[in-house]
């Protein structure tokens, strides 16, 4: 299990967290634990980590895609920034300490980056199903991480 997705030099501007941002993500939060989520047509899930720096208990909102064999795919995309989004480093921290709130329901998971071909065919089917995440390829240098999530 390896997370070696490194930064890139270019790419969108990532917002930075403040008050505004951080009330949407709680709102966002709370209303797919209690109901389920989809935003813009993708399907949503919480997905909580424990931070790398910090320890603190952390729950983003992150959109999901079936993987073939009922796992959850997730995407590092940080919207095509030169960095990876601080979520993926926090997997990457703490890969043990990782649960995903989905269908109104906590399951702890195990966090897998995919490389080689297995990414390239993921990608292709996230791709297919929502065509945005071609733009956020386009704006950054850098290799877009696929994290595989499975029940552990």
């Amino acid at each position: 299990m390896t997370f070696n997705a490194p930064n890139g030099s270019r790419g969108g501007r990532q917002p930075k967290a403040n008050s505004i941002m951080n009330w949407m993500n709680t709102r966002t939060v709370n209303r797919i634990r209690r109901n389920g989520g989809s935003l813009m047509g993708m399907s949503l899930l919480v997905l909580n980590t424990v931070g790398k720096k910090t320890g603190a208990q952390r729950a983003n909102p992150v959109a999901w895609f079936p993987g073939d064999d009922g796992s959850w795919l997730i995407v590092a995309s940080a919207g095509g920034s030169a960095r990876n989004p601080a979520w993926y480093y926090n997997i990457a921290g703490n890969p043990d300490a990782v649960s995903i709130d989905v269908d109104r329901s906590t399951v702890a998971v195990t966090a897998e980056q995919l490389h080689g071909a297995e990414r390239d065919r993921a990608w292709a089917s996230i791709t297919t199903a929502s065509p945005r995440f071609l733009q956020y390829e386009t704006k950054t240098d850098r290799l877009i991480p696929i994290i595989r999530l499975t029940r552990r």
